[in-house]
């Protein structure tokens, strides 16, 4: 392997010569040999479109020459076009504020703008520190990265998974209103309800889910970017940050502005927190899903059996003709994860100390990583199960027949305890609720037909 030198202020060290990163980047790389687990190419795009930003602002405030800014931006466009991704091997399991990660982005934005300046005859020279990283410290450059990650991730990759699903099962809502079935609580009988009234609950979770993250997500708006190294903003011009954040507007269409204290900005992380929180509750919601459909799809004959759902691929090495709810069951371990990210998230943001949290990299790579999860799962889940949901009326008539609870329905007509007698006599005896109710003497036949009708149990 070929390999070239670089500097920095600890001294030479050789780097691959067809790679665009510099000294700090292969010291990360050579001093981090920690899991498999790599910074999120998000946060690199949320760089680019922050040192785009911080390069026309820079140029703006007379520090910055047009040729260097313009070298900046097309290096950074290079990176949003996904032409780069390879040049970002760092760990997420390095220093604690994100530093080799922003220096990595710096190195490779200045080798490539280098480039670019020598390709148009210009003399001038980038350099990743004085240049790229003009009016900025990685202190306040990854939070901003962070927010400006996962406030994409939140709008452009989960909530549109969300909407999917929310229709999916609005759609299997309408189609089922009219089947009645047996309602169940504490896994036991319970009153009737529809089926399409059951999967409204579904429906309704993923809108409240949905409402709480867009409303949280809005706090992610606020950006560090200004604070520089511990909030004083000092080696920025005053304006900078709101200035960037302006920018930042204007690529992306959200409406960033730049935090109002920056000393918070840098050392707490209550904002991801907080959303993150409400994607805990959308997980804990669709964990509650996927196990309603995989409890209401078991069997097929020695389980509920309520719902059928689709075969994908053969559930067993051993037992020929077994088709599992495997849809079901990657979902909630998703879900699982989820939570685990969010103890993960909660921890590491507790530790900010004095001006700094110094556990960026694990809140930004769990954070987006339950984003990912649930996107996916979710879409998964509605495209290969959801979708496929059918109702198994017969099964389903079955059970309300058989039901002991509709019993409830004779409350009003003879008290608690004599309907409540009528049902252990039933169940003693192993006869239907009418047989029971005609022996006990409490209700005739004819009473029975008319106060017990299940259509009339379910509010529709």
């Amino acid at each position: 392997m070929d390999f070239r030198i670089e500097k920095d202020t600890i001294g030479e060290i050789k780097v691959p010569a067809e790679k665009l990163w510099g000294a700090q980047t292969q010291r990360s790389k050579e001093n981090f040999k920690i899991g498999t687990e790599k910074m999120p190419i998000e946060v690199t795009y949320a760089f680019a479109h922050l040192k785009k930003a911080a390069a026309q602002v820079n140029h703006d405030l007379g520090k910055l020459s047009a040729d260097k800014m313009n070298a900046i931006v097309s290096a950074c466009d290079e990176i949003l076009a996904g032409n780069l991704d390879d040049q970002f091997p760092l760990v997420v399991w390095q220093t604690g504020s994100g530093t080799q990660s922003n220096m990595n982005v710096n190195e490779v934005v200045a080798y490539r703008a280098n480039d670019i300046l020598e390709r148009n005859g210009s003399e001038e020279r980038i350099h990743p520190n004085d240049d790229v990283n003009m009016s900025q410290s990685s202190n306040d450059t990854f939070p901003t990265a962070m927010h400006i990650a996962a406030y994409h991730e939140l709008k452009e990759t989960l909530l549109p998974s969300i909407e999917q699903l929310k229709h999916t099962l609005s759609a299997k809502e309408k189609e089922f209103m009219k089947i009645i079935k047996i309602g169940r609580t504490h896994l036991q009988d319970a009153t009737p309800v529809t089926l399409g009234q059951e999967i409204s609950g579904w429906r309704y979770m993923l809108e409240k889910s949905e409402e709480m993250i867009r409303a949280s997500m809005e706090q992610l708006l606020n950006l560090a970017i200004g604070g520089t190294a511990v909030g004083t903003g000092i080696n920025a011009d005053p304006s900078f940050g709101g200035k960037v954040a302006d920018v930042l507007k204007s690529q992306t269409s959200y409406d960033f502005s730049s935090s109002e204290n920056k000393f918070h900005a840098l050392t707490s992380h209550d904002e991801i927190v907080h959303v993150h929180g409400s994607l805990k509750a959308l997980a804990a919601d669709v964990m509650k899903i996927a196990n309603d459909v995989r409890w209401l799809a078991s069997g097929p004959r020695s389980g509920l059996g309520e719902l059928t759902i689709p075969a994908n691929e053969p559930g067993s090495s051993i037992m020929p003709g077994k088709v599992n709810p495997t849809q079901s069951e990657a979902l909630t371990m998703v879900a699982v994860q989820v939570f685990g990210n969010d103890a993960a998230i909660g921890f590491a943001a507790s530790q900010g100390n004095f001006e700094l949290n110094v556990f960026k990299p694990v809140i930004i790579y769990n954070f987006l990583q339950s984003v990912r999860l649930l996107a996916d799962g979710m879409k998964s889940f509605d495209e290969k199960c959801a979708k496929g949901i059918e109702a198994n009326e017969e099964i389903i008539s079955q059970y309300v027949e058989r039901s002991l609870m509709l019993v409830t329905a004779l409350n009003p007509h003879i008290g608690y305890e004599k309907a409540a007698s009528i049902a252990k006599l039933a169940f003693n005896k192993g006869i239907t609720l009418k047989e029971a109710a005609i022996e006990s003497g409490l209700v005739s036949e004819e009473e029975y037909e008319e106060w017990i009708d299940p259509a009339k149990m379910v509010n529709l």
